[in-house]
């Protein structure tokens, strides 16, 4: 097959679309992509100057998205006085695996010259996901632990770095198939928080409704997902073609079982019919903003937020999850 764009011959066929692409054109049009969502979702503010710049902190694991991520933000904003980048990175304690994703890293921004920031549990925490897995004294899959301990670093350590934003490298799948369970879990409030936590633009245009605007919290760092609109294997296609140091293996301790579910569900459907993913969130993403400003009006949620009695972190209740998983960790 040839590139619809220009002759040369297709690398890849974009179902969705029905485009068939060179591997020139694929690229391109990634970037294209990421560049529409930073500008849709307001990610740059107006009040940016080169004496005031914006910092953007991005959670760098090392794996396909968040490479490809680091690269693009690199390639936009790489003459941008306004936007600094930073990439923080998290040692969970995972022999082999996360060793290698942090050459990755290290072998990434030391390439585009980005300050580069590793923190890990063994230090924060005195614990190991090696060993969490072990004891386990909760019963619960080793992502229900990590997912804890990782947003609480990211959270933390961009706050300590100054950020004004966190991006993540989450791609179309993944924000596709949250969707889908937070839907199907009748998580209405989980909706609305998806929406205001990192799916709501910052700013929106003078003649752009103003309830999809996210409202400003002092209680977290934002968080943006500059790769939300890129399928899942068009982000490792992208890796692949501009020769990034990715580390592409699946974590030894994964053990989603109802996310798999879901995962097998959508990409039966995305084959069947191709475009589902993109469908499932420009619906989620109306619905979410809705969800929000009903829980907006309804009562102020910043008001159920104080600070968790053992660390200080942002909480609803005395003390956050990571320190009852870490009490429960210490018990065993």
């Amino acid at each position: 097959m040839e590139c619809d764009k220009c002759g040369d011959p297709a690398v890849m066929h974009a179902a969705y679309s029905g485009l068939h692409m060179c591997e020139e054109h694929f690229c391109r049009t990634v970037e294209k992509r990421v560049r529409r969502r930073i500008r849709e979702d307001g990610l740059v503010p107006r009040e940016a100057t080169p004496d005031d710049p914006e910092t953007w902190v991005i959670g760098l694991s090392g794996g396909k998205d968040s490479v490809v991520l680091t690269q693009i933000l690199q390639d936009v904003f790489a003459e941008d006085p306004r936007i600094e980048l930073v990439a923080l990175s998290i040692h969970e304690g995972i022999e082999g695996y996360r060793d290698k994703s942090l050459d990755a890293s290290e072998e990434l921004t030391a390439e585009l010259g980005i300050r580069h920031e590793v923190v890990s549990y063994e230090e924060e925490f005195d614990v190991r996901m090696d060993e969490v897995v072990e004891d386990d004294p909760e019963n619960m899959a080793a992502c229900a632990y990590c997912g804890v301990f990782r947003r609480d670093l990211l959270s933390r350590y961009a706050d300590e770095l100054g950020a004004d934003k966190l991006l993540t490298g989450h791609n179309l799948d993944d924000e596709a198939e949250t969707a889908l369970m937070n839907f199907l879990e009748g998580d209405v409030t989980q909706i609305a928080q998806h929406f205001d936590s990192s799916l709501g633009p910052f700013d929106v245009d003078a003649d752009g409704p103003a309830d999809r605007e996210r409202p400003e919290t002092d209680q977290h760092i934002p968080r943006a997902k500059p790769l939300r609109d890129i399928p899942e294997k068009e982000v490792a296609l992208y890796a692949r073609f501009e020769e990034l140091p990715a580390h592409i293996t699946e974590c030894p301790h994964a053990d989603e079982a109802y996310r798999g579910e879901i995962q097998d569900v959508m990409l039966g459907l995305e084959e069947n019919h191709p475009g589902t993913r993109h469908s499932i969130m420009a619906g989620y993403e109306k619905l979410a903003a809705l969800a929000a400003e009903a829980y907006r009006s309804e009562d102020d949620r910043a008001a159920d937020f104080g600070e968790c009695e053992n660390c200080g972190a942002p909480t609803g209740r005395d003390r956050c999850r990571k320190c009852n998983l870490l009490d429960a960790l210490e018990a065993v």
